[in-house]
């Protein structure tokens, strides 16, 4: 089976990244959650709790609403990588510029226990995961265990090997609004 294969033949545990610095944050995460959950062959297995997290890389941005999510689906990587952005783009994601502000963002950290995908329009793991904070700290909430599969580390060792400076990351309560 390809990667451009639109279907699996058994459902793969998927852990995505999602992040919000535009409009109501948390209710662009829920939304896009949501909506996660509705696709064909997939359904949300799991939800980190959402963190206020300090934007990395760039000045002058919003604070982040972040969380991860674990994914039951039978999409294979592209398929799913498509539905992702077809979300991003109908919730007003515009991709102008690298790591501008966003309405919402879905990245795909983790295919499967092992799978190490690297193709032009998708790597997996996620090549940056594992430096930054906002990213390992839900992680490491929902998949404390789960091995990256090239640094041979858990996301619980991942997230002890993280400095802190430049990277705050604060839980936000459940009834909490951005």
């Amino acid at each position: 089976m390809s990667f451009s294969d639109s279907c699996l033949n058994r459902p793969v545990h998927v852990y995505l990244g999602i992040g919000s610095n535009m409009g109501n944050k948390m209710a662009n995460c829920n939304l896009a959650i949501d909506i996660i959950d509705s696709m064909p062959d997939s359904a949300v297995t799991l939800r980190s709790s959402f963190y206020r997290t300090e934007p990395v890389g760039v000045e002058g941005h919003d604070w982040y609403i972040n969380c991860a999510v674990c994914i039951l689906t039978k999409s294979a990587p592209l398929a799913l990588l498509r539905n992702l952005l077809d979300i991003e783009a109908s919730m007003g994601r515009e991709r102008k510029k690298k790591w501008d502000a966003r309405p919402i963002d879905l990245d795909i950290l983790l295919f499967g226990p092992d799978r190490i995908i690297s193709i032009s329009d998708l790597k997996v793991p996620h090549p940056f995961m594992h430096e930054r904070r906002f990213v390992m700290v839900p992680m490491a909430q929902i998949a404390p265990d789960v091995v990256h599969p090239v640094y041979n580390k858990t996301m619980t060792e991942l997230l002890a090997m993280l400095q802190k400076d430049g990277q705050a990351v604060f839980p936000v309560p459940d009834s909490f609004c951005l």
